[in-house]
């Protein structure tokens, strides 16, 4: 009597699978930060250094944490364009800002090249997805990066929460 039971789970199993693989989706919907609301949010960023005197570099990264907008204030060292970069990208890969994992590692944190933890990288977040980051350079603190970046974050804030994804 075993072996019919037997033969009749496999054949359970093996009907079943089909079914289990259908139910799965082929296609994922990914949502995704467009360049014009990403530029908008950059140049909300630099504008809030400006009105403090500060000349900033400030990156804004999708998902992936690839650049979609690259800005650099007039007197902006070149420097702060790779920082930002960083920022942002340690920020959309943590998910968190980059404030808050400034101690979180007490000897650098060298197994992947460009990671910055300190502060200025922000995640950008829609309807609950995170859909990017920015990072902001060039300030005297890593507070007033994130200020800016937040503020950067604040121009398209009304979008991101009605983005119904």
């Amino acid at each position: 009597m075993r072996k019919p039971s037997l033969a009749a789970a496999a054949c359970a199993a093996v009907f079943a699978t089909p079914l289990m693989a259908a139910e799965a989706p082929v296609v994922i919907k990914i949502p995704r930060l467009t360049v014009e609301a990403s530029e908008k949010l950059a140049r909300g960023a630099m504008e809030s250094c400006r009105k403090q005197g500060i000349q900033i570099g400030v990156t804004v990264v999708d998902r992936s944490g690839d650049p979609m907008v690259v800005l650099r204030d007039t007197l902006a060292p070149r420097l702060t364009l790779e920082v930002s970069r960083q920022k942002a990208y340690t920020a959309v890969n943590f998910n968190a800002a980059t404030s808050s994992m400034a101690n979180r590692f007490t000897q650098p944190f060298s197994v992947v090249e460009g990671l910055v933890f300190s502060a200025g990288g922000v995640p950008i977040e829609a309807a609950g997805n995170i859909v990017g980051a920015v990072g902001v350079s060039g300030a005297a603190t890593g507070e007033q990066d994130e200020a800016c970046a937040i503020a950067g974050i604040k121009e398209i804030e009304f979008e991101l929460e009605s983005a119904g994804l």
